[in-house]
């Protein structure tokens, strides 16, 4: 792959990670990712924002070395983290002339982790502008999206917001640009869900951050550049907005067939009533889609067995993510079944208290359900029913 021009002078020169299927050893990568790094040339300077994940250093100096790139002025840190930055010390040893451009956060975090000299920094300002000659970049300071000292360059003129993470994608792709592609819409909700939507209110304000600008193309650090913007800019104003949709998702795991048999009844009981349910069963599910699944469903039910007094693991794995992600749920609930007693539920409530959700009346049976608790699980689905029937008024927050 060589270097490939988004606009006259400015180029990406990151790489393609085809075959990564794990990212910072938590999160999983069906379709690769890519490491993206762009250089801007102006008519006096030349600025380069970001580098590689560092087993990629050969694959950007050898982009940099086809456009005969000789000097680098500035680089542009838009983001501490490793995948980001990681080569950066290599690239200062390259070109000593170089200096770092950063916010004093992303100074003080690019120290500490990579032991990067006080004197290469050059440190900006919220709103600073930095001139290239006959083009000017502004920097943006963007707080956790996704890390404290995150930000976004905007270059004046060509309108090209450099996003960093922001509108990120783990998406491995030849194709240098995206327009309003469907697969690459799943992938960034994917990214959101793992990423962002644990910042969704700052990620709010930060949106409105941007909006002033005269964005033409987004070109982010992670995935294909976006040459319409509002594609990507539309999906985050819904993620982070307040509504959701009328769909259960209902995370489950069980021993021996008890749990099961409750999770099947329910979600029949769901389907009759004209509610979309999806059912994760953790011993198979791969917790990106189940994180997807939890950007905008109204609502939760945690289906597990009692393993030992206490949820099975793989149901309270999954309890730490939601709590973790603190998606928009409205409501939560609890069903599974249990031996001889425990404190499931207790475990699962103390577990959750970044969920801000109204907790429905749980079904916890003793053994194989009976039919009266097959009735039980039908009230359950009334009650559902009858929430997200408030999903179409205003309060509700619907469409």
């Amino acid at each position: 792959m060589t270097a490939r021009e988004l606009l006259p002078g400015i180029f990406a020169v990151g790489a393609i990670d085809w075959d990564r299927r794990l990212f910072d050893e938590l999160i999983s990568l069906p379709d690769g990712t890519s490491h993206n790094s762009y250089l801007i040339r102006g008519s006096e300077k030349t600025l380069l924002i970001d580098t590689v994940d560092p087993p990629f250093a050969l694959t950007l100096f050898d982009h940099l070395d086809s456009l005969g790139v000789t000097a680098i002025d500035y680089v542009v840190a838009n983001h501490a983290e490793q995948d980001h930055s990681g080569t950066l010390g290599t690239l200062l040893s390259r070109y000593p002339m170089a200096r770092v451009v950063t916010n004093a956060k992303c100074r003080d975090m690019l120290k500490d982790l990579l032991q990067i000299p006080d004197d290469r920094f050059l440190v900006i300002q919220d709103r600073e502008q930095l001139s290239l000659g006959n083009r000017t970049v502004e920097f943006l300071i963007t707080p956790w999206v996704h890390w404290p000292e995150t930000m976004v360059t905007y270059l004046h003129g060509d309108g090209v917001l450099f996003s960093c993470d922001f509108f990120g994608s783990h998406y491995a792709t030849s194709e240098l640009f995206t327009d309003d592609n469907p697969t690459v819409y799943e992938a960034a909700k994917r990214y959101y869900a793992e990423i962002m939507m644990p910042f969704r209110s700052s990620i709010r304000e930060n949106l409105e951050k941007i909006a002033p600008l005269a964005i033409r193309i987004i070109a982010p650090s992670h995935g294909p550049v976006y040459r319409k913007p509002e594609f990507i800019l539309a999906a985050y104003r819904d993620w982070v907005s307040d509504r959701v949709e009328n769909r259960v998702v209902i995370p489950y795991v069980s021993m021996h067939g008890s749990t099961a048999a409750m999770v099947r009844h329910l979600v029949d009981a769901l389907m009759d009533r004209k509610i979309p349910v999806q059912p994760f069963n953790l011993t198979v599910t791969d917790t990106g889609d189940l994180a997807k699944a939890l950007v905008d469903a109204a609502t939760l039910v945690v289906a597990t067995p009692t393993t030992l007094f206490s949820p099975h693991p793989k149901a309270m794995y999954a309890v730490i993510l939601v709590n973790l992600l603190r998606p928009k749920t409205r409501w939560v609930t609890v069903i599974g079944s249990y031996g001889w007693g425990g404190k499931t539920l207790q475990m699962i409530k103390e577990n959750l208290p970044h969920l801000k959700a109204e907790l429905l009346e749980p079904v916890m049976v003793k053994g194989f359900p009976r039919g009266e608790d097959m009735a039980a699980l039908d009230r359950l689905a009334d009650a559902i029913a009858e929430r997200h029937r408030t999903l179409g008024s205003p309060e509700g927050g619907g469409p």
